[in-house]
């Protein structure tokens, strides 16, 4: 937009409405071309930069003319670590339902929010995010990634360091300087490292990690002590793309899959709470 008035929340949703179905479409039509979707059971959708109902997940499947009967969860405004919220619902529906073919999309519009910035360097820190969107599908065939264990932790005393709030002209971004300097104290936690590298040393394992901005991932080499080769799968994508929200995570598993690596590797991400979501996983 340009001049003095910066267009409403209620204008920013429904471009929302427009972009995030075909965005959304794209990047499964992209998983289609490593893996059939067919008989797909579930769908498992998160967004954190828009709202419309019917929801973008009734809109993709109608979309691409796939069963009605397929069921639907949402996981919204969770923010960064959402694509491990969404990984979990699906490793637990497949869990329990041996022959469920789980489909899992992130998609994300971070541009819409673009604000009146006042200063430039307001402007440098908008200029993180991105817009992207990422497919997976997770069942219980013994192929790609196996989820082995799941982890959350919520730091104390950190409800106002990463905020995503609702305003009239937008959602609204609030990230304190404080962040990665409490994510390097928290990986130095022997709880919370225990959780995260089980009985691995950190060397032995690959990482994916969500490319939420360069001091974050620095601050999370540093307080697991990594090479900093470890995380340059998180890094390329940050350079390519930006934080693209939930989205992001999905970007980086994509490109650790393409190669070969470790035999374990861990998946995580930080996001509001301070919280870190994650998962351990073995290549099959």
């Amino acid at each position: 937009y340009h001049g003095d008035t910066a267009p409403s929340t209620a204008r920013r949703m429904e471009l929302y409405a427009e972009a995030a179905p075909d965005l959304a479409i794209a990047a499964i039509h992209d998983l289609e071309k490593q893996v059939s979707i067919d008989g797909v059971t579930h769908l498992v959708l998160a967004s954190c930069t828009g709202f419309v109902a019917p929801g973008v997940d009734q809109i993709v499947i109608r979309k691409l003319g796939l069963d009605p009967h397929i069921e639907r969860t949402l996981v919204g405004f969770m923010g960064c670590y959402a694509a491990v919220a969404a990984m979990r619902v699906a490793h637990h529906i497949a869990r329990s339902e041996p022959a469920a073919r789980v489909l899992v999309v992130c998609v994300e519009l971070s541009s819409l929010h673009l604000g009146a910035c006042g200063t430039m360097e307001e402007l440098l820190a908008a200029l993180l995010f991105g817009d992207g969107a990422a497919a997976a599908l997770v069942s219980a065939e013994p192929s790609g990634l196996r989820i082995d264990r799941l982890f959350t932790a919520a730091l104390p005393d950190s409800d106002a360091l990463i905020q995503w709030n609702i305003g009239d002209t937008g959602f609204e971004m609030v990230l304190s300087g404080e962040v990665p300097g409490r994510i390097n104290a928290a990986l130095h936690d022997p709880g919370l490292r225990g959780e995260i590298l089980g009985d691995h040393a950190p060397e032995a394992l690959d990482y994916a990690v969500h490319a939420g901005g360069r001091s974050i991932l620095d601050a999370v080499e540093h307080g697991l002590g990594l090479a900093p080769a470890a995380l340059a799968d998180s890094r390329a994508v940050l350079a390519a793309n930006g934080n693209m929200s939930s989205a992001t995570l999905l970007f980086v598993l994509a490109r650790l899959m393409a190669t070969e690596g470790q035999p374990h590797g861990v998946a995580m991400a930080f996001g509001p709470g301070l919280a870190a979501e994650g998962f351990a996983f073995s290549r099959t």
